[in-house]
C-alpha cells in the first residue's frame, strides 16, 4: 500500500489480484514498527497477530467470492475511544487503563468488521479528545506529516489516526468529531475529513465527551473514501457518491469571524479556491451570519461541550486529577462555572441558531470556509501555556461552529503539493449529509491536491 491509497483504488487492485490483504496489513504493520517514522506515536496498541490473521481470513473467502464487500481486506485504524471487543478502552488516557475490557465492538467498528475491512490497532489522541491540537502527555505526540523536521503539531483530537494514514498506516481511521476533531488532523495532515449530522452513526461504544455534539466520523485520502466508511457506519445508503458537476453549484462563503486571523499560506489557497470554483461555473456568494456575529461566544466558544465534559468527569477529576494530562484537567475545571441555567439557556440558543442557518442555507448547496485559519505550528510553540492556549482556539474555531449548528460538514485539502497542509470546509445543514457529498466530490475535484494527485 502506498501512502494515501484510495480505498477504490485499494479495492481495484484487490479484486484485479494485484495485492492481497495479507501484503497491505504487512505492508501497513511495517510502516508501523519503523522507528525512523511516526508509528509508535501514531498507535497506542497493535494487533498484528489479530490483523494478520483476520487478513489471511479475508483472502481466503476473496479467492472463493465468499468476501463481504469490495472493500473486505483493507486495513483501517480505531480512535483509542472505541470498545474493541476484549481490549480496555483508556481514551488517550493513563487513567482508564484498569477498567475491564469491553465486551462487544462498537457499533460503528463492528459495522466495518463485518464488511470485511481490517483493524491494525488502537490510535493515539487528545486524552479524552479534549482539544483541537492534538497532543498527548502520556503516549508522545505523533507530528503531521507536513515539515518533519520542524515537527508540528498532528492536530486533534484524533491525531494518531490522521498522521497514521497519511503515512500509509491503514487506508482509513475512524475518529469522532465533537469540535473538529476529524477535520483539524484531517486538515493538518492533507487529508479529508467528514464529520456527519450528529445522531447518524450510532454514538454507542464511543467515549463520549459532549452528549449534544459529538459525532462519529471518518478520516481518508478523499472524498469518496470517507463516504464509503460513512455509508457502512451509518447503514442507510451505499456510498456511491452521486455526480454533480462544479458548473451551477451556489456556495455561501462565511464572512462572520472565520476569515478573521488568516495564516498568510491560508487566506492565499482559500482565494485561489475561491477563484477556480468561479472559473468552473460555480457561484460563490458572500454571506453574513448575523446570529453567530451577534453571540459569538456561545456560537464558536464551545459553552456547551465545555459544561457536558466537566459534568462527566467532575467526580474523575476530583479523585485523580494528578493522573490527567495538566492541560486537560485544567480546560476541564474552567468549565466549573458553567450553571446548569446556563447551559439550558445555552441549548435554547443554539436551537435559534440552528433555524437561523437552515433559513441562511436555503437555495445554497453548502457553505465555504477555511477549516482552520492557521496551518499546523511547530509544537515548540505550543511550550506556553499561552501558545496552546492560541493554538487550540485558533484550530477549533471554525470547525466548532459545524458542531454548534449540528451541521454536516467535510474538510478537504487545498494546498499546492509540498506546500504547508491547508483545509477548504464545506457545511450543510444537519440531514444533508448524502448532498454535501456529492457536493464536497465535485469542489475536491476544483481545490483538491492542486498539483498532485491520489495514488
Amino acid at each position: 500500500m502506498t501512502r494515501q491509497t484510495s480505498l477504490q483504488e485499494l479495492a481495484r487492485r484487490l479484486e484485479a489480484g494485484e495485492t492481497s490483504s495479507r501484503r497491505l496489513v504487512e505492508d501497513a504493520l511495517a510502516r508501523i514498527a519503523d522507528p525512523a517514522g511516526e508509528g509508535a506515536r501514531c498507535f497506542i496498541t497493535v494487533d498484528a497477530d489479530g490483523a494478520l490473521v483476520e487478513a489471511w481470513r479475508q483472502d481466503g473467502l476473496r479467492r472463493t467470492g465468499q468476501h463481504a464487500s469490495p472493500w473486505a481486506g483493507i486495513p483501517f485504524s480505531v480512535k483509542d475511544l472505541f470498545d474493541l471487543a476484549g481490549q480496555v478502552t483508556t481514551a488517550g488516557s493513563i487513567l482508564l487503563r484498569g477498567e475491564a475490557p469491553a465486551l462487544a465492538d462498537a457499533p460503528a467498528i463492528a459495522a466495518l468488521k463485518a464488511r470485511g475491512l481490517v483493524v491494525l490497532g488502537r490510535t493515539n489522541m487528545t486524552e479524552f479528545a479534549y482539544s483541537g491540537v492534538g497532543l498527548n502527555s502520556h503516549y508522545g505526540t505523533p507530528l503531521s506529516s507536513h515539515d518533519r523536521a520542524t515537527g508540528r503539531i498532528p492536530g486533534g483530537s484524533t491525531s494518531g489516526g490522521a498522521v497514521a494514514v497519511a503515512d500509509g498506516m491503514g487506508a482509513l481511521t475512524i475518529g469522532t468529531d465533537t469540535g473538529g476533531s476529524c477535520r483539524i488532523p484531517a486538515a493538518y495532515n492533507g487529508l479529508v475529513g467528514f464529520k456527519p449530522t450528529a445522531h447518524r452513526v450510532n454514538r454507542a461504544g464511543a467515549y463520549p465527551l459532549s452528549r449534544s455534539l459529538d459525532s462519529i466520523g471518518p478520516i481518508a485520502a478523499d472524498v469518496s473514501g470517507c463516504a464509503i466508511a460513512d455509508a457502512i457506519m451509518a447503514g442507510d445508503w451505499d456510498g456511491a457518491v452521486a455526480e454533480r458537476p462544479a458548473r451551477g453549484l451556489r456556495l455561501a462563503m462565511l464572512t462572520t469571524t472565520v476569515l478573521q486571523d488568516m495564516d498568510d499560506a491560508v487566506a492565499a489557497d482559500f482565494e485561489i479556491a475561491v477563484e477556480r470554483l468561479r472559473e468552473a461555473g460555480a457561484a460563490v456568494v458572500p454571506v453574513e451570519f448575523a446570529a453567530a456575529a451577534l453571540h459569538p461566544r456561545l456560537a464558536f466558544g464551545g459553552s456547551i461541550g465545555a459544561y457536558e465534559a466537566f459534568a462527566h468527569h467532575q467526580r474523575l477529576l476530583t479523585l485523580h486529577e494528578r493522573q490527567y494530562d495538566p492541560r486537560v484537567a485544567t480546560r476541564l475545571w474552567l468549565a466549573k462555572a458553567i450553571t446548569a441555567s446556563d447551559h439550558a439557556s445555552h441549548l435554547e440558543g443554539r436551537a435559534g441558531m440552528m433555524a437561523a442557518f437552515n433559513q441562511l442555507m436555503a437555495g445554497f448547496d453548502a457553505m465555504i470556509l477555511p477549516t482552520t485559519p492557521i496551518v499546523p505550528p511547530p509544537l515548540a510553540a505550543l511550550a506556553s501555556d499561552e501558545g496552546y492556549a492560541r493554538a487550540n482556539s485558533l484550530s477549533l474555531r471554525n470547525t466548532s461552529l459545524g458542531n454548534f449548528l449540528d451541521a454536516c460538514a467535510i474538510s478537504l485539502p487545498m494546498q499546492a503539493a509540498g506546500c504547508a497542509p491547508t483545509g477548504f470546509m464545506l457545511m450543510a445543514p444537519g440531514g444533508s449529509d448524502l448532498s454535501l457529498f456529492a457536493v464536497a466530490r465535485a469542489v475536491e475535484r476544483i481545490v483538491g491536491r492542486r498539483d498532485g494527485a491520489l495514488t
